[in-house]
């Protein structure tokens, strides 16, 4: 049985996030609901996710004496990674140590943090079916790679990054080395090194989001949600509804490529795995074990959202991923470059039927940063798309 404190007291039960952006803050949310206590870690002051928990700490995730200094002063029962940029190493020696448990292990934290260890694990030792890859360490290697058998189309992708920066498509000899001067800017901590991949002529992709949670025995069981179609644009996500309809075989497998790469994962929590659907033949192309920005859908589409599940299955807690309703979000984007933007029409978006907004409160805004969402629940998918992307057009930052 699960014990939890109160929080600010000595039988509080405390959880660090080492990242706090929007994903983060709905999962710290999710956890003071249960009563738990918060520490919201991020590389610079006043990020979402610290705008709400308990403490806010700034550091340098990715230096390890800043990480284990911050671990071994605040002590928590959890440390739970939002984000890739992270010295997992350390985090591995902490939970050798039996410091600190990590969510959903160190060794998960460490082979997600970039895309080398988890392709490497599906494809080489899983053996789930994968597009045909190369890792590159310079421009010369990339162009060897295409000419060598990926060939053209083709995905370039720093091999740590997170919403789609750095990432192209390769069409033709002309767009190499722009590509990687792309790639080069936008990857996070581990420079000069890419993922090329052949193309896959794939109807859709989905995230098929996958919980690890304790049952009634105490054993681990893993349940799924609804699959989440989105679109993306340079691998950045712009929208997602839920559910998406597949076929009884595409979705068999999916389930399995899923279950059989959390499995080898292990530990707690919810993971977004994302996959490429034809017909029955289903991909994988990537897993982060943690909430997933397709899933803020499910703050709209089911009874306990993407953070709420997070939340129950790191505690040891019953979860229930089953829909409420039909839904879709959009992205609301900051449109313009400045800091302490205000947004108009959020009254207007609101009248959208079914509509929610969700403002990130991120303290600096680009053109192009995701600044908040819109969510709607609506009889059918087709509906909600149509309204979310309404709703989220009615939101008009400015300086």
């Amino acid at each position: 049985m699960t014990t939890l404190g109160t929080p600010l007291s000595p039988s509080a039960t405390r959880v660090m996030l080492l990242g706090s952006g929007e994903l983060g803050k709905e999962v710290l949310i999710a956890l003071q609901r249960l009563g738990v206590e918060t520490i919201a870690v991020d590389r610079y002051e006043n990020a979402p996710g610290q705008q709400v928990a308990h403490h806010a700490r700034t550091i340098t995730m990715s230096d390890p004496a800043q990480l284990k200094a911050l671990i071994e002063a605040e002590k928590p029962a959890l440390v739970v990674p939002e984000i890739e940029a992270i010295a997992t190493p350390m985090l591995q020696e902490l939970e050798e140590a039996g410091t600190v448990r990590v969510i959903p292990t160190a060794r998960a934290a460490r082979l997600t943090m970039d895309r080398e260890g988890i392709r490497r694990l599906a494809a080489e030792t899983l053996g789930v079916p994968t597009s045909p890859y190369k890792f590159c360490d310079s421009l010369a290697e990339l162009q060897a790679a295409i000419d060598a058998g990926i060939g053209y189309p083709c995905i370039v992708k720093p091999v740590m990054s997170s919403s789609g920066k750095g990432q192209s498509k390769i069409d033709g000899p002309a767009d190499v080395q722009k590509a990687w001067d792309y790639a080069m800017a936008g990857g996070r901590v581990s420079h000069g090194r890419v993922i090329v991949e052949g193309f896959i002529d794939f109807d859709y992709e989905i995230t098929l989001l996958t919980v690890r949670a304790k049952d009634a025995a105490g054993g681990v069981q893993t349940q799924f949600c609804d699959p989440i179609g989105h679109v993306q644009v340079s691998g950045d996500y712009v929208e997602s509804w839920q559910p998406h309809p597949m076929a009884p075989a595409a979705l068999a497998k999916a389930q399995q490529i899923a279950q059989a790469v959390t499995a080898d994962l292990g530990g707690q929590g919810l993971f977004g795995v994302e996959l490429f659907v034809k017909g029955d033949e289903v991909w994988f192309s990537e897993v982060s074990p943690r909430p997933h920005d397709t899933g803020m859908v499910t703050m709209a589409t089911q009874w306990q959202n993407e953070f709420e599940l997070h939340a129950r299955a790191i505690l040891g807690l019953p979860v229930d991923t089953s829909l409420k309703s039909p839904g879709a979000s959009a992205v609301i984007y900051g449109g313009v470059d400045a800091t302490g933007i205000a947004f108009d029409g959020v009254a207007e978006a609101l009248q959208v039927p079914g509509s929610d907004i969700r403002l990130f409160g991120k303290p600096e805004s680009f053109t192009k940063r995701r600044m908040g969402v819109a969510l709607v629940h609506a009889a059918d998918t087709d509906t909600a798309r149509k309204l979310a992307k309404e709703a989220a057009s009615r939101v008009k930052p400015r300086k």
